[in-house]
């Protein structure tokens, strides 16, 4: 039977910290889905269409790469219900310090409350990636600042027009 894994993000955009932890996912799992979140209070600067575009893109040749099939999807509830839609049994997580370990060893305990059968995988951070988020990433890029060093190429091209068409630039 192939070992599903589940990674949930909002991914509004996909920063070099979550492919870290796609290379991760990949090599403990035979299928990795990528799962973005829609919550509606939420104003994404990227539509969900253009997200899961994305992942495609940025995150398809390194599950091809790893033999790992990729399946990306949206949802909006609990993402342990996500998980059970995908017949997942792992739940991966990525830590890039001790605030995000607090806050996931809890989220952990809920799930696995919740769905004793999808185990928590914790993925620690690479420490080049550590200080990226994506809410830095779209501020810097927002004030014009250089995101090629936090981002995938395409990705960095795709702030850069969103901005620049924001702006008038």
């Amino acid at each position: 039977m192939p070992r599903t894994a589940l990674y949930a993000g909002s991914f509004d955009p996909i920063t070099n910290g979550h492919l870290d932890v796609v290379r991760g996912a990949t090599r403990l799992a035979d299928r990795l889905v990528l799962a973005i979140g829609i919550h509606p209070g939420k104003a994404p600067l990227f539509s969900t269409e253009d997200r899961l575009a994305m992942l495609q893109d940025v995150c398809g040749p390194l599950a091809a790469a790893a033999k790992c099939e990729l399946k990306c999807v949206t949802f909006d509830g609990l993402v342990i219900d996500a998980a059970k839609r995908e017949s997942a049994t792992l739940l991966i997580r990525g830590l890039r310090d001790g605030t995000d370990f607090d806050y996931e060893m809890q989220m952990a305990g809920m799930n696995g409350a919740m769905a004793p059968d999808v185990q928590t995988v914790f993925l620690p951070a690479s420490p080049s990636v550590r200080p990226i988020t994506a809410t830095l990433v779209r501020q810097i890029a927002g004030m014009g600042g250089d995101v090629s060093s936090f981002v995938p190429p395409q990705i960095a091209q795709r702030l850069k027009a969103k901005f620049s068409s924001k702006s008038g630039r």
